[in-house]
């Protein structure tokens, strides 16, 4: 495996390694001991992102594959896993805050800490940006290395499983953010997967009125009315959609509209579904798209982008203190060994699985 140049082996673990399309592997690799201002965890749990299916499906997208990211000195093959928590095992040099038996949560941006970027606190959008699992080895492996930055220490009454849900539930908080929601405001998501959800979840927390949710699975538009939407819009006929969601408005179209679905056709939708004057928030990874710039002048409306998060896990702590339930939208764990058959091709698929969490050290004994 390659890795950073600093610190010594430490042992082997059992890894989810990506290697090329369709080819990710359970195999032994090999942990780095922390070095300088890093700690190691026993992974608890890790989730499967849709970044991550990206990269099983047809990648590399954001995996290095010849150049080794500036941050992490990685190339492929690479420890998958960006969504993932655990418990401290081992604390590098200069490390101050953590200790062995700590729980934590992961965040897992990279940062350089001296580009404008990092110095202005946006942290999210370094000139260096990368996560840990797509830009460097990550957390689906039983151990994970990883910077001090990036840990979150866990109070008693924050569960693991909970942690374990915090960076999809990071986008979905930073997005609002961006939107500049306000209360009450009528609000459309297109796309429910695990960041859709949330955005339903946590925009109804945050006093959103109407809740207009659309989507192709009848359970999960079943799932966003039990987290809050009041409007749910099955996506039969996506020419007739935009219409179906600017009725459910009011006929004046949505305050604000979430795309989380990646691809110009729900951009336009989005837009369309959107009143004059209103915003669209792209928080789906879509390539190059048109739109008619034309009307979006003279609507006067905003499209806002949004990337990864920043600030907010120890809001995200703070709300599960308070009670909300971030695994509403889990729908499967399973030990890392069955992490392709029943986590990947499970996800891609077409079945009613929404969020998969991996287990690294359950059944994940060699074989």
């Amino acid at each position: 495996m390659n890795g950073p140049v600093n610190g010594p082996l430490d042992g082997l673990v059992r890894a989810a390694v990506w290697y090329g399309a369709r080819d990710v592997r359970v195999v032994d690799v090999a942990v780095r001991a922390p070095g300088t201002g890093e700690v190691t965890l026993a992974v608890a749990y890790c989730g499967i992102c849709g970044s991550d299916l990206h990269e099983y499906a047809d990648g590399p997208h954001a995996i290095p594959v010849t150049h080794p990211h500036p941050e992490s000195g990685v190339t492929a093959p690479l420890v998958l896993g960006h969504e993932f928590c655990g418990t401290i095992t081992e604390v590098g040099p200069e490390v101050r805050g953590l200790a062995p038996g700590d729980r934590v949560a992961v965040e897992p941006h990279y940062r350089c800490g001296t580009c404008p970027r990092c110095r202005n606190g946006e942290y999210n959008i370094c000139r260096h940006f990368g996560f840990a699992g797509l830009m460097g080895h990550g957390g689906m492996a039983e151990r994970a290395t990883v910077p001090a930055y990036m840990l979150h220490r866990l109070p008693d009454t924050v569960p693991l499983e909970q942690a374990a849900v915090f960076e999809p539930a990071a986008v979905a908080l930073h997005a609002l953010r961006r939107s500049g929601l306000r209360a009450g405001e009528t609000v459309a998501v297109v796309g429910l997967g695990p960041i859709g959800l949330l955005i339903v979840m946590l925009a109804v927390r945050e006093g959103a009125g109407r809740m207009i949710v659309a989507d192709l699975s009848p359970a999960r538009l079943d799932l966003a009315r039990r987290l809050g939407a009041t409007d749910l819009v099955r996506v039969a006929d996506r020419d007739a959609l935009p219409g179906l969601m600017r009725r459910a408005a009011g006929g004046e179209g949505a305050d604000v509209a979430f795309e989380v679905v990646g691809s110009e056709g729900t951009l336009r939708t989005c837009l369309e579904a959107t009143r004059s004057g209103g915003r669209v928030v792209l928080a789906g990874l879509a390539g190059t798209v048109s739109i008619d710039a034309f009307a979006l002048v003279n609507r006067e409306q905003s499209i806002i982008a949004t990337v990864g998060y920043r600030d907010v896990y120890p809001d995200l702590i703070r709300l599960v203190e308070e009670g909300v339930d971030l695994t509403a939208i889990v729908t499967s764990t399973i030990p890392l060994r069955d992490v392709v058959s029943d986590g990947f091709e499970a996800l891609l698929g077409g079945g009613d699985q929404i969020k998969v969490l991996v287990r690294p050290g359950e059944g994940s004994a060699r074989t």
